[in-house]
């Protein structure tokens, strides 16, 4: 059996189980595990920026926090009994102040367009691709590489911090965003805890998944890997690199967006605490473990290291030492196995005996 044969069936098995787990558990579990697929997805987000194309972006939880606040600002304003302004912004009102949304406090006539919930749909695609946009162009048409990517993209998630928590009037600061309306669309309600929710995230990491591997199957994804190995010999052949990483760092936010909306539907919050860098960085190491080269990989990364943490988390022991473990994961899988889970399974293959046109390339 082939290598790229057995990452088919990989996948196949992979998503069979995701899509038949919510009939074996309880409204707990099929919560939890919807949230740890929505981490799936972020870790994907960075196994095409970094694994495939040589991007380590370490602030991808910016435009993750961002995508959730996009859409937990419309579901504050869909609640029935709240005020057309949010209760956040009154807190400091004088009982004699005119509550016009539009005065209430500097900045509240942002909140306007989210009283549809399609708007804050849109702006969780659409904000984290502006904002990767304009950064990525400042980054990449100067040619910036390497470690200066991760230290620029590592103190623009900390700026972005900093602002939400500094507009408390306007984001609700450190408590962030919670007790919104259940996302509802043509009548249909989301259930949290049921079914719904959950195939709706396994679903979209079915087909985002699906998308990156018809992308990468292209001429794009040579060119890509390309890029990885040696940029200046890509572009030495007519190859423009520079518009190319933007694509996909812009890409990249934009899926890290599609699952901070998605998150803001499991865990029913949004939160200053999803653009922290340490945030940043799991997600990183979930790609990391699993395989950052790799889209299963990455999404087999971010369930078991999620599971451990969950498990550590509810454990005295070990929870005061997990950070500490996390870390030491991270360098134990740089040090020892620097191509994740999926590479050594990788290099199994390729010391199995078999025929040459089975030796292509590799990752699934």
């Amino acid at each position: 059996m082939t290598y790229r044969s057995t990452s088919i069936a990989a996948y196949i098995v992979f998503f069979a189980v995701v899509f038949a787990l919510p009939f074996f558990l309880n409204s707990f579990w099929t919560n939890r595990v919807a949230t740890y697929l929505v981490y799936a997805i972020c870790a994907v987000g960075i196994s095409l920026a970094w694994g495939y194309t040589g991007i380590l972006s370490l602030g991808q939880g910016l435009f993750f926090g961002m995508g959730a606040y996009m859409l937990a600002m419309s579901l504050t304003l869909a609640v029935p009994e709240n005020n057309p302004v949010p209760d956040l912004m009154l807190l400091n009102m004088q009982p004699d102040a005119v509550r016009d949304l539009c005065c209430v406090t500097p900045g509240s006539f942002l909140w306007i367009p989210f009283r549809w919930v399609a708007v804050g749909m849109i702006a969780g695609l659409l904000v984290p691709c502006a904002l990767a946009a304009g950064l990525g162009y400042v980054m990449f048409k100067r040619r910036t590489t390497g470690v200066y990517v991760s230290i620029i993209t590592l103190a623009f998630a900390l700026i972005g911090q900093l602002l939400v928590i500094n507009n408390q009037p306007l984001t609700g600061g450190f408590n962030g965003l919670a007790s919104f309306a259940p996302l509802t669309i043509a009548g249909f309600e989301f259930d949290p805890y049921g079914p719904s929710v959950y195939y709706a995230v396994a679903g979209i990491l079915f087909l985002v998944v699906l998308g990156l591997r018809l992308l990468l199957s292209a001429r794009i994804g040579q060119v890509l890997k390309a890029i990885r190995e040696d940029e200046a010999r890509a572009r030495y052949l007519g190859y423009d690199v520079e518009s190319y990483k933007l694509f996909v760092f812009c890409l990249s936010a934009t899926i890290a967006g599609l699952a901070g909306m998605l998150f803001t539907l499991t865990a029913e919050f949004a939160s200053p605490s999803l653009m922290a860098t340490s945030f940043s960085i799991s997600m990183v190491i979930w790609a990391a473990t699993g395989g950052r080269a790799s889209l299963l990989g990455a999404c087999i990364g971010a369930l078991l290291v999620n599971f451990v943490g969950s498990y550590a988390s509810e454990n005295a022991v070990l929870q005061p030492v997990w950070p500490i473990i996390l870390g030491g994961l991270f360098v134990f899988v740089v040090l020892v196995m620097p191509n994740g889970i999926v590479g050594l399974i990788k290099a199994w293959f390729e010391r199995t005996p078999r025929d040459n046109s089975s030796r292509r390339e590799a990752y699934p």
